[in-house]
């Protein structure tokens, strides 16, 4: 998948192609490294490739369907262990259920996103529950945007430690 393309002009369009765009390019990072790549950390965080994209399905679930849409999602921080608050990928969990996982997450999400309005504001429940202002669908969106962003970039560092590979 490539960058959404610069003639690109409704706010709206651009901002879930580029989400698009980002869940697409962590999916292709990932391709190509072998089982123990992905259980493998580089970084002194000590954070594995698979532990990133269990974390980023987890993202969505938070901030959509249990932020936005205030749905009684369990777990909700299925992503980090309960006892070092660090992301985890289980042992019994393989790459493949990570991946459908993440892809659920994505769908579920894309299929929020498209029954609302950018303006539409986050039920005051869930993630948001009072003296917390929920935000718009707009400044959820946008915040997921820049955390891919961010963590995309951080795969970028992480695959080119791994195997030299390097570019989108």
């Amino acid at each position: 998948m490539s960058e959404p393309s610069d003639t690109l002009t409704d706010p709206r369009e651009l901002l879930l192609a580029y989400l698009d765009y980002y869940r697409a390019t962590l999916l292709r990072k990932l391709d190509g490294l072998s089982d123990d790549e992905l259980r493998t950390s580089r970084l002194p965080s000590g954070w594995t490739p698979l532990e990133l994209l269990k974390h980023l399905a987890f993202v969505e679930r938070r901030w959509l369907r249990w932020g936005f849409l205030g749905e009684d999602v369990d777990p909700v921080w299925g992503d980090e262990d309960p006892e070092t608050r660090k992301w985890a990928v289980g042992a019994d969990e393989s790459a493949e259920s990570v991946r459908a996982l993440f892809r659920e997450e994505c769908e579920s999400s894309r299929a929020i996103v498209s029954g609302a309005r950018l303006e539409d504001i986050a039920r005051g429940t869930g993630r948001f529950t009072p003296p917390a202002q929920p935000p718009a669908l707009s400044w959820i969106l946008f915040h997921l945007l820049q955390e891919y962003a961010r963590h995309v970039g951080q795969l970028d560092v992480v695959r080119e430690l791994a195997d030299g590979a390097t570019g989108e």
